[in-house]
């Protein structure tokens, strides 16, 4: 049904038409409300939204020019600028290290250091980092040598299943870096963003504070 005819039945539905259920052009009222219904719902779509129903499969936003450094490597990338800075790690670099845990920022397997800094890379968008450094899990060993972190959490049994582990020690590291290893109570609260479901947590504290004694 095209404008005009819909803007007919409204107008018809706003007029009496006296006894009965049927106006003058045939149409019940019935029909006017539902007709009146549907205009709203195709007229009350903004344009953009209704362009990108009728349009799917094509880019609705334009790509973005990202460098990032990633583990000492330059990384030149043309993103989404909707994508996560995790998605982007895992996804397009392959550093699937960095774990996809609660993808709300609660949970922490998903930390990474942007620019020595820790942060959780589920709720901050790749784009708005560019010229940053990222450092993951990946780029912790040097060859077939551990970092002192992870060594520690071997030698503390600081893990169990594994998941949260990259994230347990790219914030172990964070907290290090900070100057909140000085105890295991200062540890503890100053890790408390970084969830073990296997309850690994006295291992974890002691393996960062047996890193931080060793730094």
């Amino acid at each position: 049904m095209t404008t005009s005819e819909h803007e007919a039945a409204v107008a018809s539905a706003a007029t009496p038409t006296g006894a009965g259920d049927s106006d003058t052009n045939g149409l019940s009222r019935r029909d006017v409300l539902q007709l009146a219904g549907s205009a709203v719902f195709v007229f009350g779509v903004p344009t953009g939204t209704a362009q990108a129903a009728t349009s799917s499969g094509e880019e609705a936003f334009a790509m973005a020019s990202v460098r990032l450094t990633v583990n000492g490597e330059t990384r030149q990338l043309e993103l989404d600028p909707r994508q996560s800075l995790l998605d982007v790690l895992r996804e397009t670099l392959d550093l699937t290290g960095t774990k996809k845990g609660c993808n709300q920022g609660a949970c922490g397997a998903c930390t990474v250091l942007l620019n020595g800094k820790r942060i959780v890379s589920c709720l901050t968008l790749a784009a708005m980092h560019d010229g940053a450094e990222i450092e993951t899990i990946e780029g912790l060993a040097n060859g077939d040598e551990l970092h002192p972190l992870q060594a520690a959490f071997v030698d503390h049994d600081g893990l169990q299943c594994g998941f949260c582990t990259p994230g347990q020690i790219m914030s172990g590291l964070g907290c290090i870096a900070e100057g909140h290893a000085g105890s295991p109570e200062e540890i503890q609260f100053w890790m408390s963003g970084n969830i073990c479901r296997c309850g690994a947590y006295p291992g974890i504290v002691a393996a960062i504070a047996d890193a931080a004694g060793r730094a």
